[in-house]
């Protein structure tokens, strides 16, 4: 499977939990996308690149750009990429932005994030919407003619109770979506939640209270009729997110935009610099003397053997399937095999893993550990 993602660097304002790249210079949108088409193009006889199987437009805020700009997107992709015709086509989108949805016929999924159904929380995370807005935009997506919805919840955020969680968890499988992505709220350098923790303004939430926020979610999915497919993720049957497992599956991938990142399918990533007045510089040809603007705007990686086995441990533990034990023994041959499963010995009598029909997984009771017995498996 090969995918595209696009990263749509703007926001409106910053999310206090946020450490991804994203800019509030809404004005340079124009040429942007000007800038990302060209960077489109200039990159599609990339190879394994023959044919894709997943778009996913994602940020930043891509709900901010308007219908034309996002339809120039869509438009230069399918000039220059051999586009499946049911390819999975997500756009990601807060819910107090409004998409005209029937000018974006190929936008076939819509990852809304909604991130808690508190207004007190969401006031506290600074999200422009509240919870009422966005029942409604689940409503609108439904009414636009979206099938395939997903949202996203935080927990473990400053203050919150069980009691609210679990109220989260009663509107988010009222609402009739397919998915449903939650995580535990993680503390990222540079943003303002970190900052406020660390001056003594908020307090995290117990990590055991965290580890029970998380066995609610994992029942009431399972109630919901929800598959627990990955850690983080879960989907009605047959809408499992495309675009996502093959970041876990290692198919290739291409990046478009300021910090994104790419990946060939055998051992080479590529990552775009975070800064958006060199992106546009670059591929818009502009002159300026700052040595920076000189200077590629990517890097590239060759990954070693160890950190390819690595990484296969670490994204095939994510998901409910696990390990392909057979096929990382042809990949890296039987004494990684042998190493990992002496490794993971301990683990396996504890009922921390499982290994069932040549495949070593995670117990669900084990993911809120999960780190810990991945650090475990893993070649140094």
């Amino acid at each position: 499977m090969q995918g595209l993602y696009l990263h749509i660097p703007f926001c409106r304002s910053r999310c206090a939990y946020c450490d991804f790249f994203s800019t509030t210079r809404e004005t340079e949108m124009d040429r942007y996308v000007q800038a990302l088409c060209l960077e489109i193009k200039a990159r599609s006889n990339e190879q394994p690149f023959t044919r894709v199987h997943t778009i996913y437009i994602g940020g930043g805020t891509p709900s901010l750009l308007s219908p034309t700009l996002l339809r120039q997107i869509l438009d230069c992709i399918y000039a220059y990429y051999d586009v499946d015709a049911d390819a999975e086509v997500t756009m990601e989108m807060n819910p107090d932005d409004s998409v005209q949805l029937g000018l974006l016929p190929e936008l076939n999924r819509a990852s809304l994030g909604i991130q808690a159904f508190d207004d007190t929380l969401l006031r506290l995370i600074r999200r422009r919407h509240d919870s009422a807005t966005a029942i409604r935009a689940v409503e609108t997506l439904q009414a636009g003619g979206i099938r395939n919805i997903s949202i996203d919840l935080i927990y473990g955020l400053p203050g919150q109770t069980l009691a609210q969680w679990n109220h989260d968890l009663d509107i988010a499988f009222s609402l009739g979506v397919q998915h449903l992505s939650a995580y535990a709220l993680s503390y990222e350098d540079g943003t303002a939640l970190t900052r406020w923790r660390d001056e003594g303004h908020i307090h995290e939430v117990p990590e055991e209270v965290s580890v029970e926020m998380y066995q609610h979610l994992c029942q009431r999915a399972r109630e919901a009729g929800f598959e627990h497919y990955e850690i983080s993720n879960f989907a009605l049957p047959g809408y499992h997110s495309r675009h996502n497992s093959s970041y876990w599956t290692g198919a290739p991938y291409l990046g478009f935009g300021p910090g994104a990142h790419s990946f060939d399918g055998l051992r080479t990533r590529r990552a775009n610099h975070p800064n958006l007045t060199v992106y546009l510089h670059y591929w818009l040809h502009e002159t300026n003397e700052s040595k920076e603007f000189h200077e590629p705007y990517w890097t590239h990686e060759s990954l070693s053997d160890t950190a390819l086995f690595n990484e296969a441990v670490m994204c095939g533990l994510r998901t409910a399937r696990g390990i392909d034990l057979k096929a990382l023994a042809k990949r890296f041959g039987q004494p990684a095999l042998d190493n990992l499963l002496h490794m993971a010995s301990p683990h396996l009598c504890a009922g921390r893993l499982i290994q069932k029909a040549h495949h070593l997984r995670l117990a669900e009771h084990a993911l809120m550990v999960s780190d810990d017995i991945m650090s475990d498996l893993i070649s140094l």
